[in-house]
C-alpha cells in the first residue's frame, strides 16, 4: 500500500480498536449497573472503573487479534473485511505488540481499583480476562482459531461482566443477574458470528476453526437466531418474576431482530455483512439500554 493511501495517524488506530465491537464492552455493564441500582447499591465509582475496564480488555484484545492474525496467516490480500493496521502495513508488528502490552497493563491498573469493592475475587476475574484475551488469538492454543472464541465472548462479555459490575456495589450474585448476562453475551456473541460469517472462506485457508468453519454457515444462522430469541423471552420471565412491565421494553428491537435475521441468511456480499456487523452492535447498545431502564423501574 501506498503511503500517500495511508489513512491518519489517529484514523489507523480507531480503526485499530474495531469500535463496531465496543458495544460488547458497554453493554454488559450498563446492565449491570442497572440490577445495581434497583437495589439501591448504585456506586458510580465502581460501574465506571468496570466500564474502563471492560473497554481496555476489548480494545487489547482487538489489537492482540489484529497481531496475531497477521502473524497467522488469517489476515491476506483475500480477506474481504476491513483493512487490518498490521497487515496493511500501517503499523508495525513490534508497535502493535506494544500497544497489546501496554493496554491490557492499563486495564491491570484499573482492575486493582476495583479490589476495594469486590476483593480478591475480582484480581481471579481480571487475570483470567488479560490471559483470555491474549489466549483469543495468541498463544500454543488460541481459542479463536480452535471453535472457542464464541464461549469467550459469551463468558467474558456476559456472564463475567454483567455479574462483576453488580457484584462489585451488591457483594452477592443472583440467578437473574446471571440471565441477564446470558442474554448479553449471546448478543455479543452475535457480533462476532456475523464477523466469522464473512470471513469463513479466508479463516478456513488459514486454519482458523471458526464455529462458522466448522459447522458451516447454517449453524451460524440458528446460533444468531438463538440468541435474539432467548435475549427477547428473558424480560418476559422477568415479568413473571414480579418485575415492573416496563421491563418489557426490550421486546421494542423485536422487529430489528426478526430483520437481523432475514439479511443475515440472504446477505450475499461482504458489504452486506459489514453493514449487518454494525448493526449487530447497535442492537445489542440499544437492547441493554432498555433491558437497564426496565430492570431499575420499580411499581
Amino acid at each position: 500500500m501506498s503511503e500517500t493511501s495511508k489513512p491518519p495517524f489517529f484514523v489507523i488506530w480507531i480503526r485499530a480498536a474495531r469500535p463496531r465491537t465496543l458495544p460488547a464492552a458497554v453493554a454488559p455493564v450498563i446492565v449491570g449497573a442497572a440490577f445495581a441500582a434497583r437495589e439501591e447499591v448504585f456506586y458510580p465509582l465502581a460501574t465506571t472503573l468496570c466500564l474502563a475496564f471492560a473497554l481496555l480488555i476489548q480494545v487489547a484484545t482487538n489489537f492482540a487479534n489484529d497481531y496475531f492474525d497477521h502473524q497467522k496467516g488469517a489476515d491476506t490480500a483475500e480477506r474481504v473485511g476491513p483493512k487490518r493496521a498490521v497487515a496493511s502495513g500501517w503499523v508495525k508488528p513490534e508497535t502493535m505488540k506494544w500497544a497489546i502490552i501496554l493496554t491490557f497493563l492499563a486495564a491491570f491498573a484499573v482492575g486493582l481499583n476495583l479490589l476495594h469493592y469486590g476483593g480478591w475475587p475480582l484480581l481471579v476475574i481480571g487475570v483470567a480476562s488479560i490471559a483470555s484475551g491474549v489466549a483469543y488469538t495468541g498463544g500454543p492454543y488460541p481459542l479463536g482459531y480452535n471453535g472457542w472464541g464464541d464461549v469467550f465472548v459469551f463468558v467474558f462479555f456476559g456472564l463475567v461482566a454483567v455479574g462483576a459490575t453488580y457484584f462489585v456495589q451488591a457483594n452477592r450474585l443472583g440467578v437473574e443477574v446471571l440471565l441477564a448476562g446470558a442474554a448479553i453475551g449471546g448478543l455479543a456473541t452475535n457480533i462476532l458470528v456475523v464477523n466469522n460469517y464473512r470471513d469463513v472462506e479466508t479463516d478456513a485457508k488459514a486454519g482458523k476453526r471458526t464455529l462458522v468453519v466448522r459447522f458451516g454457515r447454517p449453524f451460524a444462522r440458528r446460533q444468531f437466531a438463538g440468541a435474539l430469541v432467548f435475549a427477547l423471552l428473558l424480560p418476559v420471565f422477568f415479568v413473571l418474576r414480579g418485575y415492573s412491565p416496563w421491563v418489557l421494553l426490550p421486546l421494542l428491537v423485536a422487529p430489528w431482530a426478526f430483520n437481523q435475521v432475514i439479511r443475515l441468511a440472504r446477505a450475499q456480499t461482504p458489504q452486506q455483512l459489514i453493514e449487518l456487523l454494525g448493526e449487530t452492535g447497535m442492537l445489542l447498545a440499544i437492547y441493554a439500554l432498555l433491558l437497564g431502564a426496565g430492570v431499575m423501574w420499580k411499581d
